[in-house]
């Protein structure tokens, strides 16, 4: 059965409709009211020449379809199926700062508590999202003061035979050595920070209430006090919780836009509250296909459709429809934001926990109130996507709109951005707890194992520090091992660091791939830094791998800031190793002939050097010059030496 045929058996039904290409990919995923009327709406698009729809029936062969029972369900499949399946023709999320959430591992025997990005099905626990982006930094925190529970990246799996630094400063209950802590105990931990998490502050507080009271009754006294304090940390936060309840109804997302020569800037402003608490920002590339001819109809024919060529030129009205007794003249476009918007709201806020009562948008779209419905039924409570046309809301958008042309020119007219910005950017790419004021990047350089020599460079306050490099000779490593040689080198620097009672580094980068990256977490775990952040870029794929998040490597964009910058520090690392080898390599070279000379060690090898300069310039001198650094007779030896070897390459 054809694609055509298979259209016209389709049921009118609610669903949500799949297109694929010959290889049986999806293409394009949308959602109906009615299958049937809604795909064949696009066989008579294709056939009154209409570029975008053509471009994808061109490419499509074959049709699926997904009953549902309603159009809610049908707008949230066609979320998780846009998600999934990444569709080429779909409008697709394209988010420059992921939000964070705090996972707690309950698979695990003794579950930890991590800052991460990304959501996976692992038997973990995820809350979230926070923003702004340190909030959670902060929550975890919070969790380790109170519940001591770790987030290091100690096996846990097996008993160990000492505790670090953390159980000592009691921010860990010690479950990496047997004894320090009863699994029941940990258990009861575990449960308190997921009441914590939860929210379920009332639950929490008679429990600790009831364990502090035994505790006293027992005369435990110090298991008393820690529990007091945990409970004096659930009522400030029970407080909060009440002023952010009373002020929820202040809650909105307010969106706007910027397009401009095929490239869009999207800004979201979240307003907590009734103040600004943080901006996201989104961008689009080659989007020259989103300008369309006005429709001649009322029908809403046109797919979010995207990568098809420019709009076919056609007829204006009131002209002859006839080609030879008219002029044809191309349409005027116009960019189309409320398609964007309708794509990009489903894919946002379907599957998030909390959406705010108002969404303010700039741009309407035919199912925002289908949207609003959905949200409001998953949420509980009654969700607002609103089009301002005046007042203090439409001056919101308006200056959402103003920051997204901001966020444009530094995005695609590459203006420099501040030393603050930069910081910021870096920060939120690699989930650093802090602004970064400092990042030392390491890179082995040798040939095949010889002259094996290690680079340190800093950036610091948003430049280069030469000042501050530092070069290793790697002492400890024969042959090749550039994994043993990073860990030798990180290690040096590091206690050296530790015995002078120096900070440590906002970022430790790594020139190199997971090997290095492990190697260098190795060296830092064994001085005690478990929680110092660390990263590596990889030269080929130019992805980043964050130590402790190795299976979700940062991708980023090409245009990054964040990219740029890191290649930048990667670079000069490499840079200064190479030029560090190169230089051992020709101290090599030029210092072994001179020591096979009768007389010549290593002290008068080095004088020679230093008065000369080169290995070349003291081949060339007379005896008479020679003999100004060396004796007599040393200096006969040193020109018969190089004049003799002449002769017998002349001969």
């Amino acid at each position: 059965m054809d694609l055509h045929e298979k259209i016209r058996t389709l049921p009118m039904q609610p669903g949500v409709y799949l297109y694929k290409n010959a290889d049986g990919e999806v293409i394009y995923v949308g959602k109906a009211k009615n299958l049937r009327s809604r795909v064949r709406s696009y066989l008579l698009e294709a056939s009154q020449a209409n570029a975008k729809t053509g471009s994808l029936m061109r490419e499509a062969v074959d049709i699926d379809y997904i009953l549902v029972a309603n159009e809610h369900e049908a707008l949230a499949l066609e979320n998780n199926l846009i998600k999934q399946r990444k569709p080429r023709f779909n409008i697709l999320l394209r988010d420059d700062k992921t939000y964070p959430y705090v996972k707690l591992t309950l698979a695990d025997r003794f579950p930890k508590v991590f800052v991460t990005r990304r959501l996976r099905k692992d038997g973990s626990a995820y809350y979230g999202p926070y923003f702004p982006g340190n909030l959670a930094y902060r929550v975890v925190e919070l969790i380790h003061r109170s519940f001591l529970l770790p987030s290091c990246k100690v096996d846990l799996s097996r008993y160990h035979p000492r505790a670090c630094l953390q159980y000592y400063i009691h921010r860990c209950l010690g479950p990496c050595v047997e004894g320090l802590v009863t699994p029941e105990a940990y258990k009861q931990a575990v449960r308190d920070a997921q009441l914590f998490l939860e929210g379920r502050h009332a639950e929490l507080e008679r429990t600790l209430t009831a364990r502090m009271m035994a505790a006293a009754e027992a005369e435990q006294f110090e298991a008393a006090a820690r529990l007091r304090d945990q409970l004096s940390t659930v009522h400030q936060l029970q407080e909060k919780q009440r002023i952010a309840t009373a002020e929820q109804d202040d809650d909105a997302d307010v969106f706007g836009y910027h397009f401009e020569d095929g490239c869009l800037a999207v800004n979201l402003f979240h307003m907590r509250g009734g103040k600004i608490v943080d901006r996201r920002e989104f961008f689009w590339e080659d989007m020259a296909e989103l300008m369309e001819a006005p429709e001649d109809n009322d029908a809403p024919l046109h797919p979010d459709v995207l990568g098809a060529p420019e709009p076919a030129l056609s007829v204006p009205k009131g002209l002859d429809s006839d080609p030879w007794k008219s002029t044809i003249s191309p349409p005027i476009l116009t960019f189309d934001p409320g398609r964007v918007f309708s794509a990009l709201l489903k894919q946002l806020y379907i599957d998030q926990q909390y959406v705010p009562r108002a969404i303010l948008v700039p741009a309407g779209f035919d199912d925002r109130e289908t949207l609003a419905a959905l949200l409001t039924e998953r949420t509980g409570h009654k969700v607002e996507l609103v089009v301002p046309q005046r007042g203090e809301k439409r001056s919101l958008v308006d200056l959402a709109g103003q920051n997204a042309k901001q966020s444009y020119t530094q995005r695609f007219r590459v203006l420099e951005p501040s030393r603050k910005a930069i910081a910021e950017s870096l920060a939120d790419a690699l989930m650093l707890p802090e602004l970064p004021k400092r990042v030392e990047c390491f890179d082995i350089s040798h040939i095949q194992g010889a002259e094996t020599v290690a680079s340190m460079v800093v950036w610091e306050d948003g430049k280069m520090s030469k000042s501050q490099y530092r070069k290793f000779k790697v002492m400890t490593v024969l042959g090749v091992d550039d994994f043993a040689s990073m860990r030798e080198v990180v290690e040096r620097r590091y206690r050296r660091l530790k015995e002078e009672d120096k900070p440590m580094p906002s970022l430790v980068l790594i020139d190199g791939g997971l090997g290095q990256l492990h190697a260098a977490a190795e060296a830092l775990e064994s001085l005690g830094f478990t929680s110092q952040p660390l990263a590596s870029i990889a030269k080929r794929e130019e992805v980043i791998y964050l130590y402790g998040n190795e299976d979700e490597p940062v991708v980023l964009d090409r245009r990054s800031l964040v990219l740029h910058l890191v290649q930048m520090i990667r670079d000069e690392s490499h840079r200064f190793a190479v030029g560090y080898h190169r230089q051992r390599r020709a101290m090599r070279d030029r210092s072994s002939e001179l020591l096979e000379i009768p007389g010549v060690g290593a002290q008068t090898r080095q004088r020679l050097l230093t008065h000369f300069g080169s290995l070349r310039d003291v081949q060339q001198a007379t005896v008479e010059s020679l003999a100004a650094v060396v004796s007599r007779k040393t200096a006969e030896r040193i020109w018969q030496h190089f004049h003799q070897a002449q002769t017998t390459a002349s001969s």
